[in-house]
């Protein structure tokens, strides 16, 4: 097979405005002419791999930097966005989108921010009755949507927060990370204290108590104890991070706070290093990792996408949570795959099926239209509401990646990694195969055919 070659001039003019080099010292230092430099900067000629060695030695530059990021994600989002309707006749070719993720990556974040709004007038005017007569009926971004954007584009990992869940947990005299945080509170005159509220946590400023539900799992309280701690001890370093993302609603804003806090509570319970530790040893067992750490089985593989620290990255890991609809109400990918903005994932995709086999993990060797292998590992994580009239809310998590890692993950054993993978696709729009029998939708980028006289799997025909 062909090595595929490895076109980064974005990414080369950002390292090297970071380490605030001019081309010519730029270019000295990575060994190669200026015009050299000047022509894989715009994406004239692919990065070398004497120059990838030169980033390696001279900055120390996690070299994974340049082949997994911004790119991957604008191309993927860009695609699902070209296929809505209104662009059916002005179609660009997939070229010409990698070129634009590539060398005009603002370009393509505009671009996007700016079918995201058209999308929501389309919403707006389909529920006209409700929006006439409001005082907030003015047009503005989603606020939910803007925060999951920036925590998808920062590769879902936040350096800053990390260390500093990382010092907390770390440093204490006791291991146990519930008196860790329960000391902490107490250093502000906070008591804790459990009750049958049916709310997960209740802080009351005026008392300085903290109210767990005593009906939640031990994971779920532990998480909850970790998070106010995270809101009131790290106050500035949150704000901080919210000053630097400039987000442009204070709904945005407040509700990325509560993501940051999420961020370092999981953090904390599941230390970098310890964890990362822990996962090679137990080769990610996701049961094993949950015991060791008194976390649950979907905070130890939603951690596991997370290690991306460079100089100390983790196996690439793409981690997903559906519901029963099958809609996606978390995702990340450090991996090449990309999940549907909107929507529902694949329906050949084996997490899915985690509702039919509630408790156990199921297995699947997968392989996208890009030809691209994973090992893809699913689950139910359905949570009782802790009490006979309490709902439950259902959910199947999905975990993978790459096959060339699968090895190093105990759910390959008995697997024959070289043998048959079932195709699987991001969603049926931008899925490419010509013969699913599970197709919803044509694919964006192909002209059909119907035959009155003849029907196949679709009441269509795919050209080539």
């Amino acid at each position: 097979m062909a090595t595929q070659k490895l076109y980064a001039g974005a990414k080369l003019r950002e390292i090297r405005a970071r380490l605030a080099l001019t081309q010519k010292t730029f270019a000295d230092k990575l060994g190669v002419s200026l015009p050299y430099l000047n022509q894989m900067e715009n994406n004239h000629r692919p990065v070398s791999a004497s120059v990838v060695l030169a980033l390696a030695q001279e900055f120390g530059l996690d070299v994974t930097e340049l082949t997994v990021g911004e790119s991957e994600r604008l191309v993927s989002d860009m695609r699902e966005a070209l296929a809505d309707p209104v662009f059916a006749k002005t179609t660009p070719p997939l070229a010409d989108l990698r070129l634009a993720a590539s060398n005009a990556p603002a370009l393509a974040r505009a671009f996007l921010d700016l079918h995201r709004a058209y999308r929501q007038t389309h919403e707006r005017l389909a529920s006209l009755d409700e929006a006439l007569g409001r005082d907030d009926a003015a047009l503005r971004a989603s606020p939910w949507e803007e925060v999951r954007d920036f925590f998808h584009y920062c590769d879902n990992y936040i350096d800053a927060i990390d260390r500093a869940a990382e010092h907390f947990a770390t440093s204490a005299a006791s291991r146990d990370i519930t008196r860790t945080a329960t000391e902490a509170l107490e250093k502000r005159g906070i008591t804790l204290a459990f009750s049958e509220n049916p709310d997960l946590r209740h802080y009351d400023p005026a008392t300085r108590r903290l109210t767990l539900s005593d009906r939640s799992a031990g994971p779920t309280q532990r998480f909850q104890l970790l998070m106010q701690v995270a809101l009131l001890t790290q106050n500035e370093l949150l704000d901080a991070t919210l000053d630097l993302a400039r987000f442009t609603t204070p709904e945005a804003r407040d509700i990325a706070k509560i993501g940051l806090a999420n961020y370092f509570a999981g953090a904390a319970l599941l230390p970098y290093r310890a964890f990362q530790a822990a996962a090679l040893e137990t080769r990610h067992d996701l049961e094993r990792l949950a015991d060791l750490f008194g976390a649950s089985i979907e905070q130890v593989a939603h951690r596991l996408s997370t290690l991306q620290r460079p100089g100390a990255k983790g196996i690439p890991f793409f981690f997903v949570r559906v519901d029963q609809a099958g809609t996606i109400t978390k995702r990340h990918s450090a991996t090449r795959l990309q999940f549907a903005r909107f929507g529902g994932a694949c329906p050949l995709w084996n997490v899915h099926r985690a509702f039919e086999t509630p408790g156990q993990f199921l297995r699947q060797l997968a392989e996208t239209p890009d030809g691209v292998r994973y090992l893809c590992l699913a689950r139910d994580v359905s949570k009782p509401g802790g009490a006979y009239h309490a709902p439950v809310k259902r959910f199947a998590i999905g975990l993978g990646c790459e096959v060339q890692h699968a090895p190093a993950m105990v759910y390959s054993d008995g697997l024959d990694l070289k043998g048959r993978f079932e195709p699987i696709g991001i969603s049926c729009r931008i899925c490419e195969r010509r013969d699913c029998h599970q197709r919803s939708v044509p694919p964006l980028e192909r002209r059909l055919r119907v035959d009155p006289d003849r029907r196949g799997l679709l009441p269509y025909e795919i050209a080539e």
